[in-house]
């Protein structure tokens, strides 16, 4: 395929809800074929459906691409600003012939429906206004502007993913590209909109493919390059249906909130349908290096919420400590109303090196902290609460005992005196360390526990211990 000076692509999105996980995957695949080639991601929200397009359906397309670091590098272009562009291009079409006024009402259009219904035939306008003279129009019918599709041979829409695709000309109708109040259709928007952006690749779902044969044959009339395709086959469930709400096609905010990192969201959705050999965890810059479009699979994807975790796993594993402390403040701050001032801040760095070792997601990371915050007497959970026996809280109120007599309170001397007590007491470390973990942390889960007697302070420790102490 040719090669362009310039490489721009796009992501359209259409503001009537949030920014899809499909839909992100696409605007990522724009994005990195973009920046591979020093090229320009731009951005066109496709507000021309006034009804269903919100403007916080906008804000939450832009704070998802922003999210994912997916930057566009122009003003968003908004189509429903466009329409007199659209108008005019429609009204060359009708002054070079390629399109024509159409005066069929309803009532006949639906007759022709329900007839080609009845003899078994695709349901498609029959073109009966397309050589017909205007002279003949009726009074009272508004007319609509339809294309004057080729009605012999084929269109062949090249494509990076789906090789050739013929389309049979016949197979098409006569499209309306402008409706009867004088609103443009999608189909003339798009190209329209492309080709003035000056778009080189359509980056999009196969479900657009179709749509690929009728824009090629708009581009055609008006003597426009056409972009070069490349439809990516949708993302499916784990059980191979189509992706639904309980498979993970949430909004991209919904993924922030679950603690997902955005790099690990854009390592998981470039797997969805693009590989590079076996290559399963590379950062955003090889991503940039390696992406193309010839290796995107023909295949739907299949969306697998364990490799995203685990994959999340692994980079909050590998991200840096003050990072997660502040991304897990502000995340848990937003979902949970935490109060974190600076000692809480502190508290949660030291232990962050072991807390982000078992967490999957930054609101394990919160949840696995929240007894920094917890007030006294803490509520203990249900298995901490069975571990607090009778016995257990009157070995507590001796260790409490022995605790209270440390001069220093260092992860040294606190880890030495438990272990001590524990053989004084003839007993393994874990009937000691579990109990001790219950009082002082509500959970059964928790970093070491001599960490956390260390990171929570002497007064505090000793204060929990003893409220659970017989």
């Amino acid at each position: 395929m040719t090669e362009h000076k310039t490489v721009i692509t796009r992501f359209a999105p259409s503001p009537t809800g949030y920014l899809h996980i499909g839909g992100a995957r696409t605007a990522l695949f724009n994005w990195l074929f973009a920046r591979h080639h020093g090229g320009r991601f731009l951005l066109r929200i496709e507000d021309t459906d006034r009804e269903r397009s919100t403007e916080s359906a906008i804000a939450a397309i832009f704070e998802g691409l922003k999210w994912l670091g997916l930057e566009w590098d122009e003003e968003p272009v908004y189509q429903a600003s466009r329409v007199a562009r659209h108008v005019e291009v429609v009204e060359q079409l009708l002054r070079e012939g390629h399109a024509y006024h159409c005066y069929a009402s309803q009532a006949e259009l639906e007759e022709m429906r329900e007839k080609a219904r009845a003899e078994g035939r695709p349901v498609r306008y029959d073109g009966r206004w397309r050589d017909r003279d205007p002279a003949e129009a009726p009074a009272d019918v508004k007319p609509v502007v339809r294309f004057r599709s080729p009605n012999e041979g084929e269109t062949i829409v090249r494509d990076h993913v789906m090789n050739e695709v013929h389309f049979p000309n016949e197979q098409f109708d006569d499209l309306i590209i402008l409706r009867s109040d004088g609103t443009p259709t999608y189909n003339l928007s798009v190209v329209v909109d492309d080709h003035d952006m000056g778009i080189t690749h359509v980056v999009r779902g196969d479900d657009h493919l179709t749509n690929a044969g009728r824009q090629s044959q708009i581009y055609a009339a008006l003597g426009w390059d056409i972009p070069e395709f490349a439809h990516v086959p949708l993302i499916h469930g784990p059980d191979g249906a189509k992706l639904s709400k309980r498979h993970g096609a949430l909004g991209a905010e919904a993924y922030r909130d679950m603690g997902y990192l955005p790099e690990a969201m854009r390592n998981y959705l470039v797997r969805l349908g693009w590989s590079h050999g076996d290559d399963e965890i590379f950062s955003t810059a090889q991503a940039i290096e390696w992406f193309n479009l010839d290796n995107i699979g023909r295949s739907p994807a299949r969306f697998d919420f364990s490799k995203l975790e685990s994959l999340n796993g692994h980079y909050i594993r590998e991200a840096d400590d003050e990072r997660l402390v502040d991304d897990t403040i502000s995340l848990m701050t937003r979902l949970e109303g935490w109060e974190a001032d600076e000692t809480f801040r502190s508290k949660l760095l030291t232990l962050m090196p072991t807390l982000k070792e078992r967490a999957k997601t930054l609101v394990e990371l919160g949840r696995g902290a929240a007894f920094l915050l917890a007030r006294r007497p803490l509520v203990c959970d249900e298995k901490a609460d069975r571990l607090l026996t009778d016995a257990s809280r009157v070995l507590l109120s001796r260790l409490a005992l022995r605790l209270e007599a440390l001069n220093e309170w260092s992860l040294e001397e606190v880890e030495a005196t438990v272990r001590a007590f524990a053989e004084d007491e003839n007993l393994k470390l874990g009937k000691v360390a579990q109990p001790l973990r219950a009082a002082v942390t509500g959970s059964t889960v928790s970093p070491p526990i001599f960490d956390v007697l260390v990171t929570l302070g002497r007064e505090e420790s000793l204060g929990r211990i003893k409220d659970q102490a017989a």
